[in-house]
């Protein structure tokens, strides 16, 4: 059975973004693998430092993950500052990376472009994120398009690493579903909560709403067909069958569509969507206490795991004496 490995990081409230991008395969995965997912606010510390806001997503995002199907049973399931040996091995791995690796990351400069203060977290973010996946033996990581030059670094970490001291870490292959790859926000760009275009997932009916009916639109008329390749065809799809997507093209194409009608049919099916999880989350909102011991628990496991491989990595370089 294979070991597949994701994290997602508690940097706000969860949205479409995070479920379809990452949050509903992990959910699938728990069917069919050996399934490790993890909150990663050491990650969120490279954007914020606001110690309340993060406590509270840390824990809003493990509930939102609960709430939505994931089965602590089946997968192991922690925080990932719980688990410290991440933080060893990332200094080890450090310690074979090349500078011009991490310096050629896109991610990086995408940040600084768009006016996050950088500083060395940011700058060694693929390095934190190797040792996620390299710590626990992962065989496939499910990642996004923006990830996916990080998790060719940790290949490349991994690669370089087995050369120098012998065949000891995993080399993790990546699962990218090129349907769900990059979730349009409101205004076609990545939905993201750095750009403010999301839509979320548990807020109340009035806030969802008002964001779906706030996606970019452009301006032709009524009586002319409509592009698909746009922010509104392209979240609607996502909760579409293939037929269903088929005729939404096809209503796009013929003239008479009205954006508003779709908005509102969207509104509808999102909210039919997550209908079913809102009683969950209401109970876990109600039972912190339940959500944490359950993290606790994963935690444990998780360390139990990472320690195994971590001990192989200090025999390897010589911490053992």
């Amino acid at each position: 059975m294979k070991r597949v490995l994701s994290g997602i990081q508690p940097s706000g409230q969860l949205h479409l973004g995070n479920y379809f991008g990452m949050m509903s395969r992990m959910i699938n995965y728990q069917q069919t693998s050996d399934l490790f997912c993890f909150m990663a606010n050491y990650h969120a510390l490279t954007t914020t430092n606001d110690c309340q806001g993060l406590m509270a997503n840390t824990y809003n995002a493990a509930a939102d993950f609960l709430a939505l199907g994931l089965d602590s049973d089946k997968t192991t399931f922690w925080v990932q500052s719980d688990v410290p040996q991440v933080a060893e091995l990332t200094w080890i791995l450090s310690n074979i990376t090349s500078v011009g690796l991490i310096e050629r990351s896109t991610s990086y400069k995408d940040k600084i472009a768009k006016g996050v203060t950088p500083n060395m977290g940011l700058f060694s973010y693929p390095i934190l994120m190797a040792a996620d996946i390299l710590l626990f033996g992962s065989d496939l990581v499910p990642v996004g398009k923006d990830q996916k030059q990080h998790l060719e670094i940790t290949r490349d970490i991994a690669i370089r690493f087995n050369h120098v001291y012998g065949e000891i870490l995993v080399v993790p292959e990546p699962d990218i579903d090129k349907s769900t790859m990059l979730v349009p926000g409101l205004d076609g760009q990545k939905m993201s909560k750095s750009y403010d275009n999301t839509i979320p997932i548990f807020a109340p009916e009035k806030a969802i709403r008002k964001r779906i009916m706030s996606i970019v639109t452009d301006s032709t008329p009524v009586e002319e067909p409509k592009p698909v390749d746009s922010p509104l065809f392209r979240i609607y799809a996502l909760f579409l069958s293939a037929a269903e997507k088929a005729d939404l093209e096809r209503r796009f194409t013929t003239p008479g569509l009205r954006y508003g009608d779709v908005k509102k049919e969207l509104f509808e099916r999102v909210m039919e969507t997550f209908a079913p999880y809102h009683q969950e989350r209401e109970y876990l909102e109600n039972h912190p206490d339940h959500v944490r011991t359950i993290l606790k628990k994963g935690a444990n496991k998780a360390r139990a795991v990472a320690e195994n491989y971590l001990q192989k990595v200090r025999d390897a370089v010589g911490l053992e004496y």
